[in-house]
């Protein structure tokens, strides 16, 4: 035991003593150059609330809070919200709320609430995460709406949603169910299904808790976890529940994130899944319909003592010059987040010390989580949405608030992160209960603005206005949308390349990733000050690769696989 904490002790010195990196000079720079606007009023968001059903007994899914995403459900190009906005306990006497709401775009900055006529304003249940995908290779965008009781599908038709979940083969017995996610993993043409479960948690099988002498929010620990569940799309509208011959069982449960990539570069799916308080998962895909648990021996599944943490936001990307993936996850309080590294042997390595990110997660409850380049110098930056989960916290540790500070990271280039804090009055310096967390280009000006939920309060939304101005400015992009035809409506799992000069940046399109929460799936790739892209080359599920040459910068791209510019 006595060896085990200096470990401990000498593990966290080397967090605390991180080096400077030579991308410090370059964010000094970058302190003048960037802007978020909370603009959550004047879009017309202000007003939408979460309402997490807390009646004074501290149930424990209360805290959990909200997810959000970006859907373009009519079509026309610009990106819609879905808005999580809760719901009550079944049986309590509480006003029920409408669990979701559609929020039109209005192309001029502005929102308005569609909820109503598009079908969903009559939705109650306790809502959690969503995510959002044209299962049906309709052309429309459909979208899975997880909840504490049934989970709901809806199918999008011309821009009107019906509920189909039981119809469609989704099982009404899965416990809480949290982040879900569409891919396509037998790369047959039809989006797959993986629903992230928790906890069997009912109101029977509530257990006290105390805190500071009174009843408070349990940690998972005191509950078993609840296997997630992996449906196969048939093609035909509906899915199997195959999780058990897909070999996604025996499993811990207690799912908070997922995320895809092809970890291996064969051309494959993989899935990552952040795991709370259980041991981390790397399900790795044998192109056969089937999946082998390898977090464990690939060295992702603990921290560097063994130990499961407390794992919720997660995302994977390219952010450096390796080629090779990192993983990050955000996890509890006097955890640093999870930075994962994989490398040509095989195996990942814990980066969070030389990716400077340990010591300043060390002190926040991170949610929400995911990579955007949000200065479009071709790098991925990172933004993490945090809270805690106890309102009393502060009286217990004043080291620790309820309300936090979003924290966004900027990516020197070599996977060396700096954290970027904003000006006085900057939306970075407003504390928060943060939960979900999503992106979108919502105003079509090229760079990428936030969308972050609170538990038990408003809705932001942050317009990035840093293409706005180019005084300061000179950053360019190539936004890419696809459209599958051999390949999923979505081209989902597609991995999309972009070379300029000797330099190739890597984008997928998935679902998922961050919390209980869905991005926007056209692929926005910055390229700094370049003035053309040399070639853009799409790896489709189907194998189909295409290629172009020669493209303008600052434009969006509707890609059809198969067919030419």
């Amino acid at each position: 035991m006595k060896f085990q904490a200096i470990f401990l002790a000498s593990i966290v010195i080397l967090g605390c003593g991180e080096k400077p990196s030579r991308g410090e000079s370059k964010m000094a720079e970058k302190r003048s150059l960037f802007y978020f606007s909370d603009v959550s009023e004047k879009s017309g968001l202000g007003g939408y609330l979460h309402e997490n059903g807390a009646f004074g007994e501290k149930w424990f899914p209360e805290p959990m809070g909200p997810g959000c995403g970006f859907i373009d459900y009519d079509g026309d190009g610009w990106e819609d919200i879905l808005l999580v906005t809760g719901g009550s306990f079944r049986g309590m006497g509480k006003k029920q709320v409408p669990a979701i709401r559609l929020m039109r775009n209005n192309t001029d900055g502005t929102f308005s609430d569609v909820s109503n006529e598009v079908g969903l304003s009559n939705v109650f249940t306790y809502p959690f995460g969503i995510a959002a995908a044209d299962f049906d290779n309709d052309g429309d965008q459909d979208f899975l709406l997880t909840t504490l009781y049934e989970n709901l599908l809806f199918k999008n038709t011309s821009g009107y949603f019906t509920e189909v979940g039981s119809e469609s083969g989704l099982s009404t017995e899965h416990g809480l169910s949290t982040s879900p996610i569409f891919f396509d993993a037998d790369r047959d043409g039809h989006l797959d299904l993986y629903v992230g479960n928790y906890t069997d948690w009912s109101p029977d099988t509530d257990v006290w808790c105390t805190f500071r002498g009174e009843k408070g929010y349990c940690t998972p620990e005191v509950y078993k976890g609840t296997p997630s569940r992996f449906y196969q799309n048939n093609g035909d509208g509906s899915f199997t529940d195959r999780t058990s011959e897909a070999g996604f069982l025996p499993a811990p449960g207690k799912t908070l994130g997922v995320a895809e990539y092809d970890y291996d570069k064969n051309g494959w799916p993989d899935l990552i899944v952040a795991n709370d308080l259980e041991r981390d998962l790397l399900y790795e895909n044998n192109q056969d319909g089937t999946f082998t648990e390898k977090g464990m021996i690939k060295g992702m599944a603990f921290d560097a003592m063994g130990r499961a943490r407390a794992g919720m936001g997660v995302d994977v990307g390219l952010v450096d010059r390796s080629d090779e993936i990192t993983i990050f996850v955000g996890n509890f309080q006097n955890e640093m987040f999870s930075v994962y590294r994989y490398s040509p042997e095989g195996f990942f390595t814990d980066f969070a010390a030389i990716s400077k990110l340990g010591r300043q997660s060390l002190r926040v409850l991170t949610f929400g989580l995911f990579l955007f380049d949000v200065e479009l110098d071709g790098d991925l930056d990172l933004l993490a949405a945090n809270g805690h989960i106890q309102v009393e916290v502060e009286s217990e540790n004043n080291e620790f608030q309820f309300k936090q500070l979003a924290q966004l990271f900027l990516n020197d280039g070599d996977g060396v992160f700096d954290l970027f804090k904003g000006n006085e009055g900057s939306v970075l310096r407003k504390p928060i209960v943060g939960r979900g967390s999503a992106y979108a280009d919502y105003d079509k000006d090229g760079d990428l603005d936030v969308l972050i939920t609170e538990n038990a309060g408003p809705t932001h939304l942050w317009r990035n206005d840093f293409s706005e101005h180019p005084e300061t400015n000179a950053n360019n992009y190539l936004r890419v949308k696809l459209e599958g035809s051999s390949s999923n409506r979505d081209g989902i799992g597609s991995m999309i390349e972009l070379f300029i000069g000797n330099r190739k940046f890597s984008r997928r399109v998935r679902t998922g990733s961050s919390y209980l929460s869905q991005s926007e799936k056209v692929v926005t790739f910055g390229i700094g000050e370049a003035g053309s892209v040399d070639s853009l080359v799409i790896q489709w599920p189907s194998g189909v690769i295409d290629s172009f040459s020669q493209i303008a910068p600052n434009q969006e791209l509707l890609i059809i696989e198969g067919e030419t510019l």
